[in-house]
């Protein structure tokens, strides 16, 4: 197994209703079976978690921690800019706060950030020099 892998990102949520209604907003179906405290989404050979940030700083084995946000970026790439342009909207008609309304950016792709509400900050972007497959796994290719 390689070592070069994430299986399951946690984003430690301030009100896990709320969050799981943004994210039903954004079209996101959560595994069936989620308890009070989290829930599971399944991606693409990895899994997204929403957790009550309490608990989850208790379970990290800090009780009592202030969990911050916004020091990772959680990234979609999609296969156009018009993609990059529907998602953004959708997710601002959702509820997320712009952070940086897409555009053309300096490394040659397209890109734009906004932030969830409990502040995690999604960027969505267009990428011409990496490709992506039907269900949207990205492919990074080596160099020339």
């Amino acid at each position: 197994m390689t070592p070069q892998r994430i299986t399951l990102v946690t984003l430690g949520v301030a009100d896990i209703a709320a969050s799981r209604a943004f994210y039903a907003r954004l079209g996101w179906q959560p595994v069936p079976g989620e308890n009070a405290d989290v829930s599971f989404y399944r991606m693409n050979g990895m899994a997204l978690a929403l957790f009550d940030r309490s608990e989850l700083a208790a379970d990290q084995g800090r009780p009592g921690a202030s969990l911050g946000t916004g020091a990772v970026t959680l990234a979609q790439n999609f296969p156009g800019t018009a993609e990059v342009d529907a998602a953004f909207e959708a997710a601002i008609a959702a509820g997320a706060t712009i952070l940086k309304r897409p555009e053309a950016v300096f490394w040659g792709g397209y890109s734009g950030y906004w932030a969830d509400p409990d502040g995690h900050v999604w960027e969505l972007a267009h990428n011409p020099f990496w490709s992506l497959d039907a269900e949207g796994a990205l492919t990074i290719p080596d160099p020339a």
